[in-house]
């Protein structure tokens, strides 16, 4: 099936002195809904702000919506809507003025813009609060007024940066449900930047997991969890036999292997083996497997996974 690229980037570096906040970042991901994954200082805001032009590079190239990322910065922000992490609101402006202001922002007419607020200020749920002061908004309406921003300009491309950050669980959801409904209504791309992985499985088809500035995996949502088939966790009698070694010399691979003392592992099977072939190898070595476990992958094990690894240099989120 024939898709259109979103982005691709190639190499693409960004130092604060001497942190290092993105490294050699190389991603080509399609048109849709993408999850952004990282733990703090991962370097996602960074990226974000490389591909809205708000940040220059240090070193390396890319495209995103089939726009030069270094040169097109001002053309690019009226087709991308972004929400910040942080509200950058003016307390005494009204939600209409502060939705409008932003239209105004991507270079829209002022009447256009005005129009336009309203519009959006109803779907977001905020119609009957849209002449309120912002300093009267709640925490979750703050969070539905800063969408409400990114979409005032109908962009392409979405940019939202923890847009459930500080909502209690029954406003997180509402956020979500919101999204599921605008992505479903409008077929807008997204790139949701985010820790919250439950949020990632439920509104994006795509993941890029950036660990320290560098980009750990990315691929389809299934594609990376169909990665656990024919993945066992076993547990057998150690009888000083050497049945991980015969394992490993019969195709298999020893994904993680505990104390030895516990006779635990986590290992993947040949292509063409199930279990019995597993059973009757370790029968063959005088070992009995006394259990074994499917490994039941989803994202937050696949996460773990990818960055539990040493620490390197300080990055920057």
């Amino acid at each position: 099936m024939w898709s259109i690229v979103l982005l691709d980037v190639q190499k693409l570096s960004r130092t604060f002195g001497r942190v290092q906040a993105l490294r050699e970042v190389t991603l080509r991901l399609e048109t849709g809904t993408v999850g952004l994954v990282g733990n703090n200082g991962a370097g996602k805001s960074t990226l974000l702000k490389i591909l809205l032009g708000l940040l220059p590079a240090s070193s390396g190239s890319g495209t995103i919506l089939g726009c030069d990322i270094r040169h097109t910065g001002l053309k690019l922000r009226a087709r991308i809507g972004y929400m910040p992490e942080v509200a950058a609101t003016v307390p005494l402006l009204k939600g209409v003025e502060y939705v409008a202001l932003s239209g105004d922002l991507y270079g829209m007419p002022y009447r256009d813009a005005r129009r336009r607020a309203h519009e959006v200020l109803n779907y977001v749920g905020l119609g009957e609060l849209r002449y309120r002061r912002l300093d009267e908004y709640s925490t979750g309406n703050l969070q539905r007024l800063k969408l409400a921003a990114a979409l005032v300009h109908d962009p392409e491309l979405l940019l939202l940066d923890e847009p459930t950050n500080g909502l209690d669980p029954a406003g997180r959801q509402s956020m979500l449900l919101l999204l599921e409904d605008l992505i479903a209504e409008t077929g807008k791309s997204l790139i949701l930047c985010t820790h919250v992985l439950k949020d990632v499985e439920q509104l994006c088809r795509q993941v890029v997991v950036l660990d320290r500035g560098t980009v750990a995996k990315s691929g389809t949502i299934e594609e990376l969890t169909r990665a656990a088939d024919n993945r066992f966790e076993i547990q057998w009698r150690d009888t000083g036999s050497n049945f991980l070694q015969r394992f490993r010399e019969s195709g298999g691979s020893v994904l993680r292997e505990d104390n030895p003392s516990e006779a635990t592992a986590l290992v993947a099977l040949p292509e063409t083996w199930g279990p019995r072939q597993l059973f009757e190898l370790a029968a063959g070595c005088g070992t009995v497997i006394t259990r074994l476990r499917e490994d039941d992958e989803n994202l937050e094990r696949l996460f773990l996974r990818l960055t539990a690894t040493p620490e390197k240099d300080t990055v920057m989120s």
